[in-house]
Order: C-alpha cells, then structure tokens, then sequence
C-alpha cells in the first residue's frame, strides 16, 4: 500500500537523488513530484497506510476530497517549481525541496495527530535549508530565527497532543476545547504567520535562495490552513484573526522595501482570507479556503518566480534600486502581470474565482462588517501587488541597469504557472469539481463584477496620483521583530555578560582553591601559620606537645557532653 502514499515519492526522491549522476539530478528531480501527482489523482478515497503505535491507531494515509484538492496543488508546486531550478546544480537544494514538498503532502494526508507532527517537523527541518543555501550572513541569521520559532510552534503542537490524548484528526468544536486544542491551535497558527506570531515569514523569505523561494511560498503556510480547515472549522476567534491578518499584510507591504518583503507580506494578508474562511466555516466558506489555497500557491508562485528572474538577472531586490528596463525583460513582465491580475482579483483570473467566494460567504452570514474589511485589504493587494512592484522594478525611473538573461527554464515555469492562473479564472468548474463540498454558487455575476470593476479603477487612480509616496525607501521596516531585534537582543547580550563574568569568577575560585589545596597537603602547619614553605620540615614544622594536649581536652570534652546528651 505504500505505493498510495503521495509522499512516498518525494521523500523516495530526496534519498536517491544524490546517488544518480549529475546530468540525470535535474530531470530526475521533476520524476518524483510527478509521480506524487499521479499517485494524488489515480488513488480512491479512504484510509490507505495505517499501524498501530504505543495502542495508538495510526492512519498515515487517509484521502478525501479536502485533502485531495490540497494535494494536487502540492504536487503541481513541485513539478513547477522543479523546472525552474533545473538550471541549479546544488543537490542539496534538491533534497531539501523534494523532503519539504514531501512533508507538505505528508501532512495533508495523515489521518492521525502523530504522524502529522512527524511531517510538520519535516517541513520545519527541509524549508530552513533552503534559507541557509543562499550562504549569506543575513540568510544564515534569518534561517536560524526561522526554525527557532518553528521549534516553538512544533513545541506547542506537540504538548497539545500529548494533553488531548486522542490521536483522531478530525473537526474540534469550539465549545469542547480545553487547553489541549487551543495549544495545537497556537501550534498550527504560528506556521499560518498569523500576527503577532508572523515576523519569521518576511524575515526569511527574502533572504531564501531564488528557486527557494518559489516552494516556501507554496507550502508552510497552506498546509497550516489546510489543518485549520480540517481540525478548527467554524472558530468564530478565526473570523477576526483572519480579517486582521488581511489587513496588517497590505498595510505593511507599504513600508516594505525588499520586492520579495512585499510578496512575503502579501502572503500572510491572503492567508488572512483563508483564515476568515474557516472561521465562517459553511460549505461555501470551506470551499472558497480550498480555491483560494489552491489559486494562492498557483500565483504566488508565479509573483516570486517573477522577482527571482529580476534578483537572478540584476544581483538586485531593493525597490529603490530598481526601475527602467522593462523593455529587456518583457516576457517576465508579462508573466509577472498576469499574476499580479490573479492576487489582485481580475476577473478571468484565477484570484477572482477563490477569493470572492469567501467574502460572499461573509455576506451570505450577515458579517457585513467583515465582508467590506476583506474587500478593503483587495484595494491593498492590487496597489501594492498589481501596481507598485511591476511599475517600480521594472517602469519606475532609468537607473542604467542591464539585466543578464535568465535561464529559459525559468520562463517555462512562469509560464505554466501563468496558464492554470488563467485557466482557472476563465473555466473555474475546473476547480470546483475537486471542491470538498457542492458548489452552486459563481463568481462571474454582473453585481460582482461592477463591484470589482470599480474597485480596482478606484485604486488605480489613487495609486497614480500616490505614487510619489509609495515607492521604496533604503529602510528596513521593524514588526514584531522589534522584540528580537532590540530587547531581547540586549538582554541575550546582557545574559552572556553575565555568563562570561560568572564562569571567570568560578575559573579563578577553583584555581585558587586548588593552589591552596595543593599547599596544605604538602604542609598543613606552614599553610595555617601562613607560611612560605614548599615541604615539610619535621624539625621546624612539628607542633609542640601543647597542641596535641589542647587537641585531647577538646575531644574528651565533646564526648561528655554527648554522653550527658
């Protein structure tokens, strides 16, 4: 049966692929996600690797129609985001995406609390190296912070388990919680980068490798819905949480300066609608999460593999830096539009069909309120994704840079990112089919779409009379980091002070305690009367008889009292 667990390929592919030859590494890296895919597709639903563990029940593969959806766009990630490293020859990289895209997929379809916080932890291990191999200073520290924090989510998530005792993955009601599921909550919400637990997300995605980049984008973050999804629906806690990340991401990406720091915060404002999804938690709602997971991975892709091409080519991913070659890459610009178009909710885009069928799940429960926040945070996605990046890279002002060529496969996966964005947006029925729940409702009505046409010419022209305002500045925005990066830096600084001071006084006591030692073994009479002598000189050193004497009448006297005791 193991042949049936999706992730048996990918993890398959990270042991061999060192073994194989170097010319064979890079096609034989697109084997192993494709097999994944295959695996997703071909194999039925139900439960299909379990055991039994410790008189815990194990269900390693378990597919339905919500886990199944997320697989696809799991495995799809991997065939993509495969073709546009193929030019990279550190096999390293390899193993650490096919383990990463393998944990994703692992988590997606486990049926039981242990075996998903295996995959969970195998994620966190294999996505820090794709940090680390920029080989960086600021890559280096930001990948430590990265799986620091990780650990502490897994921590939580593990301590939850362990207090629920019931290994079942399955739907929580709200009223039934206790400390346990809240616990696994703070565990799963952590790697959703929901604030104020969100600084690692935009700290370390811009300072990943390029091709990394594309697969950080795709799985930590879509997994943890998918678990939310799967274990937490109908949350109302969720419902704020979401509207507040949708909002705090667009807000920020204004003080962002990095073009890939803007995506990052871009992520945890779009993940914010997903959040918000589960929380309102009707069919409908569940079903906007699962498209719009799906559509995000697709277009978020496609956006960072934009601004790789722009960071491979250039040397360059400061926006202030940036501006006034378009003309030399006008096939990145082209890709990289349209899925600007498909996060800001174009229609004939993907992001059109996903994401309002969560917001008009928020109106359909009367949460007016959130419903026009979550369109609020679309006018941010737009000026920032759809119109500042693309116009300050590339349209902003001449600075004289003459970008290198990319790598053609690098286009060749934009491009395929770049059709199923469009696909979907022009046939959505493709996508609802896979939907976990029956799907009667559409996005392409005329009240919709006025509603969309006037929002996003509304920001366009706001972003055109703004636009002095919103370019990039040489600075770098301080978050939640700010704890890290200040405080606590001193007092982690002051701690190894004190430390340091402590260990050399210790240091000093035991040489001087063994100096002294040393001394009074070799002549204790010397050493009491404070002398200088090195041995023991039985004629100068011997005590007289009175001490002897002095010494007896002491002990005879002890004794009497414990005998009168």
């Amino acid at each position: 049966m193991i042949e049936k667990f999706p992730a048996y390929w990918l993890l398959l592919g990270a042991v061999i692929q060192p073994l194989l030859p170097k010319e064979g590494r890079r096609w034989s890296f697109l084997l192993w996600p494709i097999m994944a895919l295959a695996t997703v597709f071909l194999t039925p639903n139900g439960d299909w690797v379990t055991g039994t563990l410790l008189g815990h029940d194990l269900v390693i593969v378990r597919i339905d129609a919500l886990s199944r959806v997320f697989g696809i766009v799991f495995a799809i990630t991997g065939i993509i985001g495969g073709i546009y490293a193929l030019h990279i020859r550190d096999t390293s990289q390899q193993c650490a995406a096919l383990l990463y895209a393998g944990g994703a997929l692992g988590v997606t379809f486990a049926g039981d609390l242990l075996s998903l916080f295996v995959f969970w932890e195998l994620m966190a291990a294999a996505s820090v190296w794709l940090i680390y191999s920029r080989r960086t200073k600021e890559s280096g520290a930001a990948a430590n912070r990265y799986i620091l924090m990780h650990l502490f989510g897994g921590s939580l998530l593990m301590a939850g388990i362990l207090l629920r005792g019931n290994m079942a993955v399955e739907a929580i009601p709200q009223h039934s919680a206790g400390l346990a599921e809240w616990l696994m909550l703070l565990g799963v919400a952590l790697n959703t980068a929901l604030p104020p637990l969100h600084a690692w997300l935009p700290d370390s995605y811009p300072r990943a490798t390029v091709t990394g980049a594309v697969f950080l984008s795709a799985f930590t973050t879509k997994s943890a819905v998918y678990v939310l999804a799967r274990m937490y629906p109908s949350w109302e806690i969720l419902i704020a949480w979401g509207v507040f990340m949708a909002l705090y991401g667009v807000v920020y990406a204004v003080l962002a300066n990095d073009v890939r720091g803007i995506l990052a915060y871009h992520i945890i404002s779009q993940v914010g609608y997903m959040v918000c999804g589960v929380g309102i938690g009707t069919d409908l709602a569940i079903n906007g999460v699962a498209a719009h997971a799906f559509c995000h991975v697709l277009y978020k892709g496609l956006l960072f593999m934009g601004m790789g091409v722009v960071i491979k080519t250039t040397g360059i991913q400061e926006l202030h830096r940036l501006g006034g070659f378009w003309r030399r890459q006008k096939l990145a610009v082209f890709l990289f539009m349209i899925g600007a178009f498909s996060i800001s909710g174009f229609p004939l885009f993907n992001g059109f069909v996903s994401k309002s069928a969560i917001i008009a799940s928020a109106f359909d429960e009367h949460l007016n309120a959130v419903g026009l926040l979550l369109l609020l945070a679309s006018v941010g996605t737009f000026l920032h994704t759809g119109l500042k990046i693309p116009y300050f890279v590339w349209f902003g002002p001449d600075r004289g840079i003459k970008p290198d060529k990319a790598p053609t496969n690098m286009y060749v996966a934009m491009g395929i990112g770049a059709f199923l964005c469009t696909l979907i947006g022009v046939a959505p029925g493709l996508l609802y089919a896979y939907l976990p729940n029956e799907m009667s409702w559409g996005p392409y009505t005329l009240h919709h779409l006025g509603e969309t046409i006037q929002l996003l010419t509304l920001t366009f022209v706001a972003f055109w009379l703004l636009r002095p305002k919103l370019a990039g500045q040489a600075l770098l925005p301080v978050d939640t980091d700010w704890v890290y990066r200040k405080p606590l830096a001193r007092l982690g600084s002051g701690l190894v002070t004190a430390v340091n001071v402590l260990f050399a006084t210790c240091a000093r006591s035991s040489r001087r305690f063994a100096i002294d030692a040393q001394r009074f073994l070799a002549n204790p009479v010397a050493f009491w009367r404070g002398m200088d002598h090195k041995t023991y000189d039985n004629d100068e050193d011997r005590p007289t008889i009175a001490v002897s004497a002095f010494l007896a009448l002491v002990l005879v006297g002890i004794l009497a009292l414990w005998i009168a005791g």
